[in-house]
């Protein structure tokens, strides 16, 4: 692995670490690969903080600590993204490179804010099973992993559904953050990808001066609908990290 930083990879929305599975055996050759649940999903415990992403960036801080990592790569898919930019907002000396999958760095709009509100409140009130699934699996990616997807998705809390929806409906736009990072920044976008446009790829890729890499037929999840050609892309951007 040489002296390629720490790769620690935020994962999407409603999701967990699960998600990176299928790619993690061609990272992991290459570098030290980290892939935390979040807040509440998986295995994580939700705990009793107030919901804002501030939180979850400082989780992954102190895991760091643990782990005794001064700087790592950082980077997500989706909602993992956002963590990434809140990790950068709260301590930039540790990040030391960006990698975002089919995320963005604008805040909500007010309409989609509203949105994930009604969002958290029906999933306090019914649960989220089959409802969530049935909303969000169209635009997640194709219908060749929605079985998987579904599964992964149907085992997480309502009640961290409904807490990280707040959570991101409260966060900050970041475009400033990322205009004033210098740090090595890859923006890998699913050209398929039914919720993120790849013109918001873009927008990081110009924002953080970082490289940009479209997957052709891919949706919002590439590493879980096509985890070879997102390894294919991650990878020789690592490696130029040594």
């Amino acid at each position: 692995m040489g002296s390629v930083p720490p790769l620690l990879l935020f994962h999407a929305f409603p999701l967990d670490a699960r998600m990176w599975d299928a790619t993690r055996d061609a990272l992991s050759e290459h570098v030290r690969l980290i892939t935390p649940d979040q807040r509440g999903f998986g295995r994580s415990p939700l705990g009793t903080a107030v919901p804002s992403l501030d939180v979850v960036a400082a989780d992954a801080i102190a895991l760091l600590d643990s782990l005794a990592i001064d700087r790592a790569i950082v980077g997500g898919c989706s909602m993992g993204g956002y963590v990434a930019m809140a990790l950068l907002r709260a301590a930039p000396e540790r990040v030391a490179g960006l990698l975002f999958v089919d995320t963005k760095a604008p805040a909500d709009t007010e309409e989609a804010a509203a949105n994930r509100l009604a969002i958290a409140e029906r999933a306090e009130q019914e649960g989220i099973v089959p409802w969530l699934a049935d909303t969000m699996l169209p635009v997640l990616g194709s219908a060749a992993v929605h079985g998987q997807v579904r599964g992964w998705l149907e085992e997480q809390s309502p009640a961290t559904v409904a807490w990280t929806q707040r959570a991101m409906a409260a966060r900050p736009d970041s475009r400033d953050t990322l205009r004033a990072t210098n740090v090595d920044t890859l923006v890998v976008h699913g050209d398929a990808d039914g919720l993120m446009p790849v013109s918001l790829g873009e927008e990081l890729a110009d924002l953080t001066r970082g490289s940009l890499v479209v997957l052709p037929g891919v949706g919002h999840l590439p590493p879980v609908e096509a985890p070879d050609a997102f390894a294919a892309a991650v990878v020789p951007w690592l490696t130029e990290r040594a």
